[in-house]
């Protein structure tokens, strides 16, 4: 990447405490890093700790920056990411990371920055930095179509245009003015309601991500205007303000920080014995949580597919649920269990990987298609019901039939859905589709267009 030849940017990155925010916001970082900005990447100890190496030669541009985690009563000893809490304590979390306003203001006092690009949970940080005359961008890791789905920022004001229940998820909101599917299931929404109705942080997620929307400078998106671009116009509309779309961050193995171990090369030894596109991962991210009956019946479909499996298991899940008796003996040969992490990225590069059942976290969502692999869409929390939705319905991947109300399935269902996205007839138009669409996500020169529209654009607009 070539470097801009401007007077370097001071830019400070400020993501929210959970994996899937922090790497994303580091490998902007590395990007604008190589570019010649200088970048401040600001998080607790432990996280900066879990974030891959900085390379050696950006060193002079990137530098981590530690606030100390503020003591919760409800939070267990070392837990400063959504990783180490069940979700449940999720909104305590919350109030630690608010806690970090005053630390993150010492940093600012001494520290001459640009611009601030956060994350939605600090909606407080705007007026902080504007008091320090630093432009402010709110990053979305979030697809254009689930930001719209949260509406206009009037909605803070407009007590009208408030969902309170479940089934108020469940319809396409008014001010959506095409046809659309992106809704949420009824089962899925219960998670999301608890946390963006009344909790103990005192401020609900939808108010943390329409206050971050209005007081911002500007809008960052995950995305490509050729991906979704009715939804790009809508939130664009709804924002009255700049939104520019910074291309999808797609993984790299060239710039790869990941450290081979002996789990790896047991993985890897066994992918390369595969058949091309012939075997199935398994991955629900790092904060999945499965009851003893989901766990069995993933299995058991896994099982009753016939297809060569890799299933990744957190460790969390494994020690509240067991596989089905004699699962692992049944399968010996045809499938993996692995109980902790994986590099996923790797996995996905693989030849032998044909289907990826996930829980369509946009990043996931994101590695997936970028190397061509069909998904089997299975959402667990959280935004991917309507990731699931804009997915699904462009053909990019076959959803889990489940139970609308208490989302049960059968592993039946699992089974088949698994075949008709990876190998059966009436599947091959969705897999020709994601075919065609890994030259959008995973099109290095493409993505790396939207970047620098991106900077020109920071460089632009930053306050004087």
């Amino acid at each position: 990447m070539e470097k801009t030849e401007d007077k370097p940017l001071n830019i400070a990155m400020f993501p929210w405490l959970a994996m899937g925010h922090l790497i994303p916001f580091f490998h902007l970082s590395k990007i604008l890093a190589q570019k010649g900005h200088k970048i401040s990447y600001i998080s607790t100890p432990k996280n900066l700790e879990r974030i891959p190496k900085i390379p050696p030669e950006l060193s002079h541009n990137f530098k981590l920056v530690p606030l100390p985690f503020p003591e919760v009563e409800s939070l267990p000893p070392d837990a400063e990411s959504s990783m180490d809490i069940p979700y449940q304590k999720s909104q305590f979390l919350r109030i630690a990371f608010d806690l970090l306003q005053s630390s993150l203001i010492d940093f600012l006092t001494t520290t001459k920055l640009d611009w601030i690009i956060f994350d939605y949970p600090s909606h407080w940080l705007p007026s902080i930095a504007s008091k320090f005359n630093i432009s402010t961008a709110y990053f979305s890791l979030f697809t254009a179509a689930t930001q719209a789905f949260l509406g206009p920022p009037s909605q803070l004001l407009n007590c009208n245009l408030t969902r309170s229940t479940a089934e108020d998820f469940c319809r396409v909101p008014e001010w959506v003015p095409f046809e659309s599917d992106v809704v949420y299931r009824l089962h899925e929404v219960t998670k999301y309601t608890e946390g963006a109705v009344g909790n103990e942080s005192g401020v609900s997620d939808t108010a943390r991500f329409l206050a971050s929307i209005e007081h911002c400078d500007l809008v960052l998106f995950r995305t490509c205007l050729e991906f979704e671009p009715e939804w790009f116009d809508l939130v664009c509309k709804l924002y009255q303000k700049p939104v520019i779309p910074i291309g999808f961050l797609p993984p790299s193995l060239e710039n790869d920080d990941f450290e081979e171990n002996e789990n790896w090369d047991m993985i890897k030894n066994w992918l390369d014995e595969q058949r091309v596109n012939s075997v199935v991962f398994v991955a629900l991210g790092s904060e999945a949580i499965l009851s003893q009956v989901e766990l069995s019946e993933l299995a058991l479909g896994l099982e009753l597919s016939g297809l060569p499996f890799l299933f990744v298991v957190r460790k969390s899940i494994i020690e509240s649920a067991q596989l089905p008796d004699g699962f692992l003996e049944r399968v010996k040969g045809r499938g993996i269990v692995n109980v902790g992490w994986v590099p996923q990225v790797r996995i996905l590069s693989h030849s032998s990987i044909g289907g990826f059942l996930t829980h369509c976290g946009w990043n996931s969502a994101i590695e997936g298609l970028t190397f061509g692999r069909v998904l089997i869409l299975f959402p667990v929390m959280n935004d991917q019901g309507l990731n699931v939705r804009l997915l699904s319905g462009k053909k990019l991947g076959v959803e889990i039939p489940r139970n609308e109300v208490d989302g049960s399935f059968t592993s039946d269902s699992v089974a088949e859905s698994i075949k008709l996205a990876m190998v059966n007839e009436e599947g091959e138009s969705t897999r020709a589709n994601v075919r065609e669409i890994k030259g959008v996500f995973g099109d290095k020169n493409r993505n790396d267009r939207y970047i620098d529209d991106c900077v020109n654009l920071l460089m632009k607009i930053k306050r004087p």
